[in-house]
Formats: C-alpha cells, structure tokens, sequence
C-alpha cells in the first residue's frame, strides 16, 4: 500500500513539475539566402538563444519568397535586401518596426581572362552593357531574390532586356548560382558576403565593384501582429534589439575579418 501512495505522489510531483515548466519562446525567420550562406546567422542566432533562453528556426530563400511567405503569417520577422518591397511590405500593413541592421555591396564577378574586358570600366551599368553587347556569358539567379531584384534594376537603368543564349537564369540561391557560373565561365552579380565565404568552391573573380548602384542594405521586420495574432511579436522585438546592441554590432563587425581579411557585413551607420 505504501509503495502505491509513493507511486502515485511520485506521478502527481512529476505531472505539476511537466505542467509548471516554461515553455521555450521559438522564433521562425525567414531571411536571404545570401545572410544563411555566409554564415553570419551561425555567429549571430547561438548567442541570443543563449541569452534570451529562446529558439530561432531559419527559413533560408529569397527576398520574395521571405515577403511571401510573411504576408502569409508563415513567419515571425523576415531579414531582407529589397529597399522598395520592404516599403510596400510595412505600407501594405503586414509589417511593422522595420529597422536597417547592415550593409555589404554587390560585385560582378566572372572568368579571371575577363573576356568581355569590364576590368576597370567607367561605371556597373557600361560594365552590363559592354557584357550584353559582346553576348557574353551571363549567369542569373532568376529567383525573385533582392539580388535578382537589384540586377534587374540595372539592367532597367542600363535600358536593356537580357535574353537570348548568353543569358541564363538558374532559379536557385546564391552560392549555387555561383558554382554553376564559373562552371559555364560566365559572368554574375552577387552579394560580396557571398562571394567571398564561397570563393573556394569556384574560379571566378571580382571584376567589378565600389559603384553607388551596387550598395546593398539589409532589413529586419516584424510581422505585423494585428493582422496575423499568432505571432511571436514580443520575441520578435527581443532579436531585433539584440541585432542593433553593441553586442550584435560587434559580431557583424567581426565577422568574416580573420578568415577573409575583411568583414562581410558593416553595422548600419558606420
């Protein structure tokens, strides 16, 4: 009989202690995949996890698909490149306290023999232009992505529609994107974060850079929690403040210096 009553106080202790325990706040993020493949969000998740006792799971694509996929309520707060559709994403009402947390560039890079020669050329729109011109090898992620986004803008401004053999879309993020261009020895744009973390995986080099036009500011925004309640509005306020601490700054600050001899992303502001 004893051992039944201990038994059953044993099981009742348990059940309170299991009832009472508190639940891990969890965070879904949808970002770029140019954030994911660099690495950065390795450096940057494990610490406020630590520190906040929460858990932060990553869809990793691209700016499209993020915008998508939290207008569908998919998502807790999206990191994105896309200046313009992150306007129309906080004006359209599903986001809300968007906050600029980094920057990097972009760079075209392409074969190391640079045979449209853009080398040292006067600008990135004569650079596509002299490329499209000499029908030269073009590889494109073709994905809706902030970087799809802002080549297709240059093209715009260099008043030209690629197509034809030259010009490829892959349909795929970033680093793949990459292999396959220096694969087929083309031409690409790509985010210099990017570039660099997979620069052993292929021949190309930079060719092209340091262009106003080629500036790349990254954004953080909360879904909207009046139109989608099942957020996780309050956590989601918790990492963006971690991002902006003097703590966040300092991990993007440092990141990438002692493997690539330079960070792959600056703190906005500075």
């Amino acid at each position: 009989m004893k051992k039944k009553i201990f038994l059953l106080g044993f099981i009742l202790v348990m059940a309170f202690t299991l009832g009472c325990r508190r639940e891990v706040p969890h965070l879904i993020l949808a970002t770029t995949t140019s954030v994911e493949n660099s690495g950065l969000l390795d450096a940057l998740i494990p610490v406020f996890e630590k520190e906040a006792e929460a858990r932060v799971d990553v869809i990793a694509c691209g700016t499209g698909k993020a915008i998508r996929l939290a207008e569908n309520g998919d998502c807790d707060l999206i990191l994105v490149h896309d200046p313009e559709a992150e306007e129309r994403f906080v004006k359209e009402g599903y986001g809300v306290n968007r906050k600029s947390i980094m920057y990097n560039d972009f760079v075209i890079v392409g074969p190391e023999d640079d045979p449209a020669k853009i080398k040292g050329i006067g600008g990135v729109i004569p650079a596509l232009s002299t490329i499209a011109h000499k029908k030269a090898p073009f590889i494109s992620r073709g994905d809706d992505s902030g970087t799809h986004k802002r080549e297709k803008q240059l093209w715009e401004k260099a008043g030209l529609i690629p197509g034809g053999e030259w010009y490829q879309e892959t349909g795929q993020g970033m680093g793949a994107t990459l292999v396959i261009a220096s694969q087929k020895r083309a031409y690409c744009l790509t985010d210099r974060a990017t570039y660099l973390s997979y620069k052993d995986k292929f021949s190309l080099i930079s060719l092209y850079e340091k262009d106003n036009l080629l500036y790349n500011p990254y954004s953080v925004i909360l879904v909207n929690p009046e139109k989608f309640l099942h957020t996780n509005y309050r956590w989601g306020i918790e990492f963006i403040n971690f991002l902006i601490s003097d703590k966040g700054k300092k991990i993007i600050r440092e990141f990438g210096k002692a493997e690539f001899g330079e960070p792959l992303f600056h703190p906005m502001g500075e």
